[in-house]
């Protein structure tokens, strides 16, 4: 008990300041006084603040891998930087003095098993706390949404319509507005999935009015193929469910793809949930959605046991960015007692609750390449055959071996190109994808040569529709002893 890790600190901290200032309460001898009991389960200081009063601050490890913080500051962050600034003196191994469980923690403690307890309960007819009645008020409520969103397709389909009759010339000018208009309408609708791709839509037309590149109209047609199959698709699946009175949440793609939330707990309910994953992150990256409006910090891991990629996603609105606690890039192993899965192909995003931290050992690092795959001609088969889905991402993030990397000149190019080659002769060029953060430079810029051979790749890999192939993009290089990030 009692035991935390640096980056499980950095891992619970609301933003990079709180952590800093953490630092420095921790650095400066911020804490008067510490304390503990003789199990460890809790831990307690009187830290320095502004105020005319010293704060008093607790660290609760009665549940394992998630401690609990406490704080007498009047600040609204979770953990403060106090509780923060705790958990470092518990880290760097402080002296703590021995001290008796206090009343008060422990009467908290007590009422959250008595909640736990009767969260678990369930009435005498079996039903659960919701009861026969809830639950058939509650589906009752899900079809009568499901058939708002009908009408709400219905008006989609006449969009549709007019672009196919009047080309792409009928996103221009004032036709633009309408469209403008129709976004803010899908909202009431409950389809804020396809009011995103309306507004990428939207976007893509207006940067083409300003710069006449022709990629922006690539991107637009992209989006009507997605937003023509979503459809199809939603009015065939959201008519069944009307017609057999089903308001029951399932695993379907399309209930994320038209905006829906999933809640956590359904699907484990669902099936969608291993036990004890251990994960390694092999790139971290935050970018802004404009469409959205709203940044997204997504992490991509290796699962050690199955090997497949998995991603996570972090979405920050703008208009709550100093509510949201912003994702960061994880340094060390992590053992995930319940991983749940969202529906979806490729790398599919994931979600825990808590984890426990170890840190990277040369075992990871040789695990980690050994999942890696050998031959590319069936990753790059298995990537087409997933981009070809027009509601599937457009890239898929892998992990390749590689013999080498090198520089080699192409017909038509004025200069070299990147190339990775497996152990079997097959290549793949390596280049930055249209939008994305460049990093493929950085392989030029390698502190040593031989970590362009007999290495691991982490990148992903999309469908150059200029030059007409799949190309990759390099995001990490796994070695025998470290992961080599090209970005951060």
């Amino acid at each position: 008990m009692g035991k935390v890790t640096e980056q499980q600190i950095l891992s619970m901290a609301p933003n990079s300041s709180a952590v800093a200032n953490a630092r420095k309460i921790s650095v400066g001898g911020g804490f008067v006084s510490l304390s503990k009991t003789e199990d460890e389960t809790f831990f307690m200081g009187e830290c320095k603040g502004s105020g005319k009063s010293n704060y008093q601050v607790s660290v609760d490890f009665i549940e394992e891998g998630n401690p609990l913080c406490r704080c007498s500051c009047p600040s609204r962050q979770y953990p403060c930087k106090h509780g923060l600034a705790l958990l470092f003196e518990i880290e760097k191994g402080k002296d703590f003095g021995i001290c008796q469980l206090p009343d008060s923690i422990r009467e908290k403690r007590e009422k959250k098993e008595k909640r736990a307890a009767k969260s678990g309960e369930k009435r005498p007819d079996g039903k659960g706390a919701e009861g026969a009645k809830g639950k058939k008020a509650s589906r009752g409520a899900r079809v009568k949404k499901m058939k708002k969103q009908l009408e709400g397709i219905s008006v989609l389909k006449k969009l549709m319509d007019r672009l196919l009759s009047f080309g792409l010339g009928a996103l221009e000018g004032t036709s633009l507005k309408a469209y403008k208009d129709l976004s803010k309408q899908l909202g009431d609708y409950y389809l804020p999935g396809p009011q995103i791709l309306l507004n990428w839509l939207i976007l893509e037309s207006e940067a083409y009015q300003k710069d006449g590149d022709p990629s922006h109209q690539e991107q637009v047609i992209r989006i009507l193929v997605h937003m023509n199959a979503l459809i199809r698709k939603a009015e065939s699946y959201l008519r069944t469910k009307v017609e057999n009175d089903d308001g029951e949440d399932d695993d379907n793609i399309l209930y994320e793809e038209l905006g829906g939330i999933w809640n956590l707990e359904r699907l484990n309910q669902l099936g969608r949930s291993r036990e004890m994953v251990k994960l390694v992150q092999l790139s971290f990256e935050v970018y802004f959605d404009p469409a959205r409006k709203e940044f997204i910090d997504r992490g991509y891991y290796l699962d050690c046991g199955s090997g497949e990629i998995v991603a996570t996603m972090n979405y920050r609105p703008v208009k709550a960015l100093k509510y949201v606690r912003q994702e960061d890039s994880v340094f060390e192993a992590l053992t995930v007692p319940l991983l749940t899965f969202y529906p979806g192909n490729g790398n599919p995003r994931v979600r825990w609750e808590r984890a426990d931290f170890e840190p990277l050992t040369p075992e990871f690092f040789r695990s980690i390449r050994a999942l890696a795959k050998q031959e590319l001609g069936p990753l790059v088969k298995w990537v087409k055959n997933l981009i070809k889905n027009p509601m599937e991402a457009k890239e898929v993030a892998v992990l390749a071996a590689y013999q080498k990397i090198g520089l080699i000149e192409e017909l038509g190019k004025e200069s070299p190109v990147f190339v990775l080659e497996d152990g079997m002769g097959s290549r793949i060029a390596l280049k930055d994808e249209e939008r994305a953060k460049p990093t493929t430079g950085m392989l030029a810029n390698l502190p040593d040569a031989r970590l362009l051979e007999n290495q691991a790749l982490f990148g992903k890999m999309f469908y150059d529709s200029r030059e007409h192939r799949i190309c990759m993009q390099p995001f990490s290089i796994v070695t025998e002893q470290a992961i080599i990030r090209l970005a951060y």
